[in-house]
């Protein structure tokens, strides 16, 4: 297939890039500000092409689309951080909203027909409804940030595009992935940056962290890409998928799991951030529409995950692993 990333050089683009590229057989490009491969994604150089792209530049959109001819397009640029996002709630609009509706207009002016796939977050549901465990595709949207709201608008955005001009949409929901290569602004992979730190004598044996009390639903980011790829061959257009392992853990009790991988002692504090208070508490997903289509299914265990995330950050601070 000739496949278009946009995002490529984002957590998950790398990752899915990886995964195409294995597989054999694809021409891949990509969509980022600059062409050029962060330090952590040189390897995929010889991989997959480059292309200088803003979303919001649909002549742009239009040049590469034409010269790259995109039978499949994996829609994974947009803005992703959840807490800042309280802070600056216009870029992220602008990005996740405006930069898929740009996107899109692009595609339906190029005459092309590819099958795009647009990647949204299990975060556009909010908290179950009293007296659910979990969350399938039919729970309503109530998005409890400026980031799950404008990936909620662009979500239902697919759909209507699917509708008019008519383009081949399916989408995934994904619930948290983690995994190596993950940006230390979120949690998980802050944690173990600190213990990487620690370990190299870079921090003092003091972990700091926000509040631990909420529980995710988390997923290797190896096994998301299985679920994207499976999507997009096998997703009807128009319809949505819901991508999470299904079970819940309390960061808290995840912290604990990577402390005990840490080779030094050290002391974990705590403290609430009240600006944050409103986030969604808990998120499960009920995956069961997508294993019944695709088949798919989580391989890799949490402990396996955690372990090598640590393992990222002890390379990137220089030590052996």
């Amino acid at each position: 297939m000739r496949v278009l990333i946009t995002g490529i050089t984002g957590f998950v683009g790398g990752h899915l890039t990886e995964r195409l590229a294995a597989e054999g057989g694809h021409s891949i490009a990509g969509l980022s500000r600059t062409a050029v491969w962060p330090a952590d994604l040189g390897h995929l150089t010889d991989q997959a092409e480059l292309y200088a792209a803003d979303l919001h530049n649909e002549v742009r959109l239009g040049e590469v689309l034409a010269e790259v001819r995109p039978e499949w397009v994996f829609h994974l640029a947009g803005y992703a951080k959840t807490g800042q996002s309280y802070l600056e709630p216009d870029e992220c609009w602008k990005a996740n909203l405006d930069g898929t509706r740009s996107l899109y207009h692009a595609i339906a002016r190029s005459g092309l027909q590819p099958r795009i796939l647009f990647a949204s977050t299990g975060l556009v549901y909010g908290d179950p409804d009293a007296g659910r465990t979990d969350i399938d595709e039919s729970a309503a949207l109530k998005p409890a940030s400026p980031y799950a709201a404008s990936k909620a608008a662009a979500d239902l955005l697919s759909y209507q595009a699917t509708r008019t001009p008519g383009l081949d949409i399916v989408r995934i929901r994904l619930f948290n992935q983690i995994g190596p290569r993950q940006s230390a602004d979120y949690a998980i992979a802050n944690f173990a940056r600190q213990i990487a730190a620690i370990e190299a004598g870079h921090q003092p044996p003091i972990l700091e962290t926000g509040d631990l009390s909420a529980f995710r639903d988390l997923t290797d980011v190896r096994d998301m890409t299985s679920a994207i790829r499976a999507v997009i061959e096998f997703g009807a257009t128009a319809d949505v998928f819901n991508a999470g392992r299904g079970e819940v853990w309390r960061i808290d009790d995840v912290l604990t799991r990577l402390v005990k991988l840490a080779r030094v002692k050290l002391e974990v504090r705590a403290k609430t951030e009240p600006g944050r208070a409103a986030e969604t508490a808990i998120s499960r997903a009920n995956p069961a529409k997508l294993r019944a289509t695709t088949g798919w299914f989580p391989q890799l265990p949490l402990d396996e995950t955690l372990a090598a995330i640590l393992d990222h950050w002890r390379h990137q601070t220089g030590i052996r692993t």
